[in-house]
C-alpha cells in the first residue's frame, strides 16, 4: 500500500456554513472598491485573492485531509452569490478556481500530492476549451496547444486543461481528457479585453510539448460516469457528485449575486430620485414591477439550485448514477441563470433612466459583466433545453457534460 502525506485539517477549525458566508458578505465592500480597479488592470487584486484564502473561502470543496472543509457544493455556490454582491468578476474567479479542489480530489493522489505536498492553499485554473492534442507516449503523454479564458490564471500555480488524443483519422473528441499542469509549463498571454467580466483576466494558456505522466490525467468519460481514481482515498459522497453537475454551477451562480448588486442599487436609487418630470423614482409602476419581478427570480433560481444540489447529494450518498432525463433536467436549470439574470438586469437598467447610463453608478458594469457570463459555452442553455426535451422525447443522450 502506498504511504500518502497529508495536512489534515482540525475539524474543531472548521468554520460552519453560515460563518464562510458571513465572512464572504463581509468582503463585499472591500470587492466594490476594488472593482474599477480590477476592470483597468483586467486582473482581480491580489489582496482580494489573499482575503479570499484568509477566509478559507477556498476550501470549501476540498478534502479534509488536505486542509479542506468538504463541505456540500450548494455552500459553495451561496458563497459564490455572495461575492458576486460586491463584484461579479471577484466571484467569477472565485467560482472557477475554488471548485478545482473538488475536480483534484477525483484524480489519482500522486496528482494532490504533487499540488498539496508542500503547501495545501495552492490555487489551480483551468481551461476546458478542447484546443489541446495529445499524443500517448511512454508514462503519459506530450501535450501541445493554446486555450483561451482561463480566469484568474495570474494567481495559480498549476491548470486543468482540457486534451483531445489524436487519432488515426484526427482529434479523436470522443475520448477527450482533463490534463493537470504545472505552471512551468505553460506561457499565459494577454488577450483579455472584454466589455464585461474585465477583472476575471482570462487569459490564454500556450503549451509546446509538454510531458503529462498518466496520473495527471482523466477521461471525460470517467468523469461522466464517475469512475475516478481519486474516489478510493476520498470517499465523501461530495466527490461522487457527476462532474457536469458540479463545475456547471461555478460559472452560472455568479450571475444571480450581481442581478441581487443590481436590484439593490436600484432600491437605493428609487428612495431619493426625481425624475425631471417631478415624479418620485419609487412611485413608477415600472420600476417597481421589475424590481419585485427581479427579485423573485432570484428567489426561484436559489431555490431551484438548492433542491437540485439535495437530490444529487442523496443520489451521490448512495453511490448511484442519476438518471438521465434528471441530469438532462438539472444541467439546464443550471444554466439558465445567466439568461434569466440578464434579461432582468436590463428590464432594472431602463426602469431607472438616465442615471443608469453613468459610470460612477456602477449599472452599466453589472450589466456588461452578466451578459458576458452569459456568453460562456457552459451557459448555453439553449443546447441544454434541447438536450433535456429530446431526453424526455426518448432520444439518447450523446452529452457527457452533465
Amino acid at each position: 500500500m502506498t504511504t500518502v502525506t497529508t495536512m489534515k485539517a482540525d475539524t474543531r477549525s472548521i468554520p460552519s456554513p453560515d460563518e464562510l458566508i458571513a465572512r464572504a458578505r463581509a468582503m463585499i465592500p472591500a470587492l466594490k472598491a476594488r472593482a474599477v480597479r480590477g476592470a483597468e488592470e483586467c486582473m482581480i487584486p491580489a489582496e482580494t485573492v489573499a482575503e479570499m484564502q484568509d477566509a478559507g473561502l477556498f476550501r470549501v470543496l476540498q478534502p479534509r485531509r488536505w486542509g479542506g472543509y468538504e463541505m456540500r457544493p450548494e455552500v459553495f455556490y451561496e458563497i459564490l452569490a455572495t461575492l458576486a454582491q460586491g463584484d461579479m468578476s471577484s466571484a467569477w474567479i472565485y467560482g472557477v478556481i475554488a471548485v478545482h479542489p473538488w475536480q483534484l480530489a477525483t484524480f489519482d493522489d500522486k496528482a494532490a500530492q504533487e499540488v498539496w505536498g508542500e503547501d495545501d492553499s495552492v490555487l489551480i485554473a483551468s481551461s476546458y476549451m478542447p484546443t489541446g492534442r495529445l499524443t500517448p507516449c511512454e508514462g503519459g503523454y506530450r501535450l501541445t496547444g493554446r486555450w483561451g479564458y482561463s480566469g484568474g490564471s495570474d494567481h495559480c500555480q498549476w491548470t486543468f486543461l482540457a486534451g483531445v488524443p489524436e487519432g488515426p483519422e484526427g482529434p479523436d473528441f470522443n475520448n477527450a481528457m482533463i490534463i493537470l499542469v504545472p505552471r512551468t509549463d505553460y506561457m499565459l498571454v494577454d488577450t483579455w479585453d472584454t466589455a464585461g467580466l474585465r477583472g476575471t483576466g482570462s487569459k490564454d494558456l500556450v503549451i509546446e510539448d509538454k510531458f503529462v505522466p498518466h496520473h495527471r490525467a482523466v477521461s471525460r468519460i470517467n468523469t461522466f460516469q464517475r469512475t475516478l481514481p481519486g474516489r478510493e482515498v476520498n470517499s465523501s459522497p461530495l466527490y461522487g457528485l457527476p462532474y457536469g453537475q458540479v463545475f456547471s454551477r461555478a460559472v452560472s451562480t455568479a450571475s444571480i449575486g450581481a442581478l441581487q448588486a443590481m436590484i439593490n442599487l436600484v432600491t437605493e436609487t428609487a428612495k431619493t430620485r426625481v425624475s425631471i418630470h417631478g415624479v418620485a423614482a419609487k412611485s413608477d409602476p415600472v420600476l417597481t414591477q421589475a424590481l419585485a419581478e427581479a427579485q423573485n427570480e432570484i428567489d426561484m433560481l436559489m431555490l431551484v439550485m438548492r433542491r437540485n444540489c439535495d437530490v444529487l447529494w442523496g443520489y451521490a450518498e448512495r453511490d448511484e448514477d442519476p438518471p438521465m432525463e434528471l441530469r438532462t433536467q438539472y444541467r439546464f436549470q443550471a444554466s439558465l441563470p445567466p439568461e434569466r439574470a440578464s434579461i432582468m438586469a436590463a428590464r432594472l437598467f431602463k426602469a431607472v433612466g438616465g442615471a443608469a447610463v453613468y459610470n460612477k453608478n456602477g449599472y452599466g458594469q453589472i450589466l456588461a459583466d452578466i451578459n458576458t457570463g452569459r456568453q460562456h459555452a457552459a451557459n448555453q442553455f439553449e443546447l441544454f433545453a434541447r438536450n433535456w426535451g429530446a431526453e424526455m422525447t426518448g432520444i439518447p443522450n450523446n452529452d457527457t457534460f452533465l
